[in-house]
């Protein structure tokens, strides 16, 4: 097992202090706005947007000063204010499953002008000492995997990879050609359900399930889930790919209001013609509902059926935990 650095005390960093939701929340967003807009989708956009309106909410930072440890937002962190201004931030967003807590870092940025200067490193440490003080022992973070000095740093801080996942997006059109092909696009039929949902927790591991909140169960077919779908008035949608009424893929689209909702599942031995074939499917289907939908898929699994079928890489992540 790796050994995990523990910090000198706080006070030994004059600039380093805890993050102040009630004063800090405005400067934080652009630091992080500042150190990743060259990287940064439309969800990161819109989370420091997002952080921008929180800060300036009265109402709502009252609320946060009183829950900052208890809901997965990130309220609690440190900063690093150098030359009267915040040079430095790192978040800590507590989550809880099935009673288990655990800790993810995130936002550990340092302006441009501050950086190579170990900074990151403090911050980072700090945050982990925050996570043990509080009984924390499960730590994780997410960095891009492009982002090679940051995987260094955190490799050296005891932070092992645990899995990779790339971000995909198309964008939606009813013009679009059917692939040519034997394969066969359907409405997922209650047979494949033991098949597909397999897949599904292969592809989407519950080991990550704190974090991406993955819940399946309104996929599962039966009269008393559908009435609960008509019940919350969500249209979720499923098709299957088969070859001689054989089972080779699914997609499931459970809309969530941003339009990342897509769901695939495939076998390790699946024709990748099948994933492509129904992706294609889902950008026809979909135009009514968004311009764009969006993809969240193990890196290396079916890249090329995916992108075949018109799909573009926004991200790869590493997912990394304290060990």
């Amino acid at each position: 097992m790796s050994s995990i650095t523990i910090p000198a005390r706080e006070e030994h960093h004059p600039y380093m202090r805890p993050l102040s939701i009630l004063r800090d929340l405005p400067a934080v967003a652009d630091l992080i706005e500042t150190c990743f807009s060259a990287t940064m989708d439309s969800d990161g956009r819109r989370y420091v947007q997002d952080m921008r309106r929180a800060g300036n909410d009265n109402s709502f930072l009252k609320w946060a000063n009183r829950v900052a440890e208890t809901t997965s937002l990130p309220l609690t962190g440190y900063i690093w204010e150098q030359d009267h201004r915040i040079v430095g931030n790192v978040s800590l967003v507590p989550f809880k499953r099935n009673k288990h807590r655990l800790y993810l870092i995130a936002n550990v940025a340092v302006h441009p002008d501050y950086r190579r200067r170990g900074i990151a490193r403090i911050l980072t440490e700090r945050a982990m000492q925050h996570a043990r003080e509080k009984n924390v022992q499960d730590i994780w973070l997410h960095v891009r995997a492009d982002n090679s000095e940051a995987i260094h740093l955190y490799e050296t801080l005891g932070f092992q990879e645990r899995t990779r996942r790339t971000n995909w997006q198309a964008s939606t059109d009813p013009r679009l050609d059917k692939l040519e092909t034997d394969i066969a696009i359907t409405s997922r039929q209650p047979r494949f359900w033991l098949t597909q949902n397999k897949w599904l927790s292969r592809l989407y591991p519950d080991a990550l399930g704190w974090h991406a909140n993955w819940n399946f169960s309104t996929l599962k077919p039966g009269f008393l889930n559908w009435m609960y779908l008509i019940f919350i008035d969500v249209n979720v949608r499923q098709w299957a790919a088969t070859r001689k009424d054989s089972l080779l893929a699914t997609l499931s689209w459970i809309p969530n209001g941003r339009g990342d909702g897509l769901f695939a599942a495939a076998g390790e031995r699946s024709d990748p013609e099948a994933l492509t074939a129904l992706l294609l499917h889902a950008r026809r289907d979909l135009h009514y509902s968004y311009p764009h939908i969006a993809l969240e898929f193990p890196a290396g699994l079916f890249d090329d059926a995916i992108q075949a079928a018109g799909f573009k890489s926004l991200r790869t992540l590493i997912w990394m935990q304290a060990t």
